[in-house]
């Protein structure tokens, strides 16, 4: 305990330094807060101009001046009338003094301090201090303790004062610590590697999709390239939801308001909702779940116990207004297609289909490589429990303890989030991570016992009797922009041939083979193989090198001796050269790879 600590105090005492050396570069610069992050800190500035990443190691080589001098740090506490004297110049530093004698805490500051005559341009309250801060601290006594050659300034971005889309963006400029010189070269590595796969910068360069500001924010385009990837992996969750006893619904994009009355969204979730639609008098919002609507096709008639589990499934488009600051490429947007699916059971039979429904997810992440997943299922704030949470303690009781019930049997990992639970019942949110350790709420099960009531759902049951069903929600592929978003992450872009928008590319030695690359080209595409010829008239190691940026699984080299012999030389991916095979024996190969929806080699090992 005592490392972390010791750490975190250099880390926060980092974000002091780095205040300091962009005060010096920009004095009329306005502070707003430097706390620690995970392996590092930052700290936000309103300046007068951007930072440009060029400028960053003249911050770094500042800030090792002041490590050197062995700058200390001293807490003091202070009245509100002199945090306001001190901080007169600084606005949002005045706004948090505010906020804390408000909530009646004790305002307390840092200085850290130097010999007046180092830097006489700079008039500070204490004419021997560097650096005056609102700070609760913990801070190391002095800079020496910090190793100047464990930390480094990574990247800058801009951030909204408090994460409030309303107030003024701020620039945030980003760092990392450790306690030595190699600690921080595997960190750098791994960062590296972290941006080498992001999904925004390789979802541009191959060619996947795409944002334009006169559509909007947060509302993806898909290229083909990655359409194809979208129809692939929903082509497979119907075949697979077929297989499991699904059967397939589609619901509109727009709702009258009447159906969220109903079901309790409005005005519980109406903060998520774009603004109403008004039409004939009426108002109308775009969908933002597909659960209200599939109840109603529950509805449309009478229903048997004999029909039970009926389980209905949609890839259906939903829209969620979310806040600007929040959007992030294909993994928080504004517009989705969601894999979803509401199962209508008898009660007894609940905690079986729940299970069933995890296997569901198991096989899924299996076949997609993701070895770590996890559950937090989400229950209610017991102090908050009438404001926030429908229903009555019954039934919340009953849904809980049959939620673990159903966990514990399947034998999946979970964890309990008190407070996490949606208004109509406990979430069982499913947690992924990548290969890179970054960790994504992916989907999403729900055993509702809310929802039926609400909209009056029945059964007649074997005794001839009404009986209410339970509801399992459930969305095991999550939404395909999160899905892929996640993917394109998981293997840098390499997805398994059965996804690869392009499959195979056919790479003559020259133009006057693009004759047999042609027929090449047709063969695999009557076998249903996303081939492609590059007919372009570049060098052989250009043409390579391009097959290669573009992540394609197989290329298929094509020369005279491939022609005379009715062969393609195979270069496959992450391998190299394969050698000369019969066309064929190729198509043999590769059609057995994509039904068996093998791993790429290599591409997805954790890191």
């Amino acid at each position: 305990m005592k490392k972390i600590n010791e750490i975190e105090k250099i880390r926060h005492s980092l974000s002091h330094l780095l205040a300091i050396a962009v005060l010096d570069f920009f004095p009329n610069a306005k502070l707003g807060i430097g706390p620690t992050i995970e392996n590092g800190f930052y700290y936000d500035f309103e300046l007068p101009e951007n930072i440009t990443p060029e400028m960053l190691p003249k911050l770094e080589k500042k800030m090792r001046e002041f490590v050197e001098k062995k700058l200390t740090f001293k807490k003091t506490v202070i009245t509100v009338n002199e945090g306001k004297k001190i901080f007169k110049n600084q606005p949002y530093k005045l706004e948090l003094i505010n906020e804390l004698h408000k909530n009646k805490q004790p305002i307390t500051f840092y200085t850290t301090f130097r010999k007046p005559k180092e830097h006489p341009s700079f008039e500070y309250q204490d004419e021997n201090c560097k650096f005056q801060d609102l700070c609760a601290g913990p801070h190391i006594k002095s800079t020496g303790e910090i190793n100047p050659d464990a930390f480094k300034l990574t990247t800058t971005a801009g951030a909204y004062w408090r994460g409030n889309e309303k107030n003024k963006m701020l620039t945030r400029i980003y760092g990392v610590a450790f306690e030595n010189e190699q600690e921080l070269k595997k960190h750098l590595d791994f960062l590296a590697e972290v941006e080498k796969r992001d999904h925004r910068k390789l979802g541009k360069e191959l060619e996947l999709f795409t944002f334009s500001d006169e559509i909007g924010l947060g509302l993806p385009l898909w290229l083909p390239k990655g359409a194809t990837i979208r129809h692939e992996i929903e082509e497979w969750a119907r075949e697979t939801e077929k297989k499991w006893g699904y059967q397939h619904v589609v619901t509109p994009h727009i709702t009258k308001s009447d159906l969220y009355e109903i079901s309790g969204h409005l005005p519980y979730y109406k903060d998520d909702l774009y603004s109403p639609i008004n039409i004939e008098g009426k108002e109308y919002y775009l969908k933002p779940m597909n659960c209200p609507h599939t109840h109603m096709i529950y509805k449309a008639r009478k229903r048997s116990y004999r029909e039970l589990p009926l389980r209905l499934a949609e890839y259906g488009q939903v829209y969620r207004f979310e806040r600007s600051g929040t959007l992030h490429g294909l993994m928080r947007v504004r517009g989705f297609c969601q894999n979803d699916a509401h199962i209508y059971v008898q009660p007894e039979k609940a905690v079986e289909e729940f299970v069933n429904v995890m296997k569901m997810h198991e096989y899924y992440y299996k076949t997609l490589g993701i070895k770590e997943w996890w559950v937090v299922l989400g229950i209610r704030d017991r102090k908050n429990l009438r404001a926030k949470y429908h229903g009555d303690d019954k039934m919340w009781e009953e849904a809980e303890n049959l939620s673990k019930k159903a966990l514990k049997e399947s034998g999946i990992k979970y964890e309990i989030e008190e407070g996490g639970a949606a208004h109509y019942g406990p979430k069982a949110d499913i947690y992924i991570r990548s290969v890179i350790g970054k960790e994504y709420a992916i989907g999403t099960s729900q055993l509702d016992l809310y929802m039926p009531k609400r909209f009056n759902l029945t059964y007649t049951d074997k005794d001839g009797k009404e009986k209410m069903p339970y509801i399992i929600h459930r969305a095991p592929l999550g939404a395909h922009e999160r899905m892929i978003g996640f993917l394109i992450e998981h293997f840098a872009g390499a997805f398994p041939l059965w996804l690869s928008p392009v499959q195979a590319r056919i790479v003559p030695i020259s133009e006057k083979f693009n004759k047999y690359g042609t027929e090449i080209l047709e063969k695999l595409k009557q076998f249903g193989i996303r081939a492609e010829l590059d007919d372009s008239n570049e060098t052989l190691g250009k043409k390579i090198r391009e097959g290669e940026k573009q992540k394609i699984p197989y290329l298929l080299i094509i020369g005279a001796r491939e022609e005379e012999n009715k062969t393609v030389g195979v270069r496959q991916r992450g391998k190299g050269d394969m050698g000369e095979i019969k066309i064929d024996e190729f198509l043999e190969k590769i059609k057995n790879e994509i039904s068996h929806k093998d791993l790429p080699e290599g591409d997805n090992k954790k890191l």
